[in-house]
């Protein structure tokens, strides 16, 4: 069987694969501007930086010889309406990020790129809403102090503290994690790579 190769260097990326039996034979995390353009709208960028992404991997893959690989990339981008909310790395933008997401809906999009043993470039994007209470500023500032927020897009996380702040979320779940499974697993056996097995076992 043809290799999997995860290009994305996000453990939650690895756990979501491992919940439904997948173990990348490696994982191949790249560098790559995920500054938006100008202009440049939340699903585009989604879809771009997931582009990107394994478009470096199989790079590296080719200039080592490895050919024939499945190779998976990701990329999460939170949104409000046009408004490109960034991965908070500081306490600043951090806040900046939980005061625009206070007591309004946005959208959190992932943008899935796979090239198969071919080499052929498949993508997706998969769109959910999620919606905020209005947060005190004691919430915030919990929050704050956690850390949780650091180097997330739009400045949280669902699967931790922040979930008591979401009332409302409509579409996949584990794509605001990071990964939409249904799509990714659909994608994967839509090239013939196997995802579920009789027996259980790959």
């Amino acid at each position: 069987m043809n290799s999997l190769i995860l290009a994305s260097a996000s453990p939650r990326r690895l756990q979501l694969l491992a919940q439904i039996g997948l173990v990348p034979d490696r994982v191949l995390a790249t560098d790559c501007d995920e500054t938006p353009g100008k202009a440049e709208l939340p699903k585009a960028l989604a879809v771009r930086l997931a582009r990107a992404k394994a478009e470096a991997a199989a790079n590296v893959l080719a200039n080592e010889g490895q050919g024939g690989c499945y190779i998976l990339a990701a990329d999460t981008v939170v949104g409000r309406g046009r408004m490109i909310l960034p991965k908070a790395e500081n306490e600043a933008q951090a806040r900046d990020c939980l005061a625009k997401l206070s007591g309004r809906g946005h959208r959190v999009l992932t943008g899935i790129a796979l090239v198969t043993p071919t080499g052929k470039m498949l993508t997706r994007c998969v769109e959910s809403r999620v919606a905020f209470k209005k947060l005190s500023k004691d919430e915030t500032d919990s929050y704050i102090r956690s850390g949780e927020w650091q180097g997330k897009a739009g400045g949280y996380a669902i699967q931790g503290l922040a979930s008591i702040f979401i009332h409302k979320i409509v579409g996949s779940y584990s794509n605001i994690v990071g990964l939409p499974l249904y799509e990714t697993a659909a994608l994967l056996q839509g090239t013939h790579y196997p995802v579920i097995v009789k027996g259980g076992t790959r």
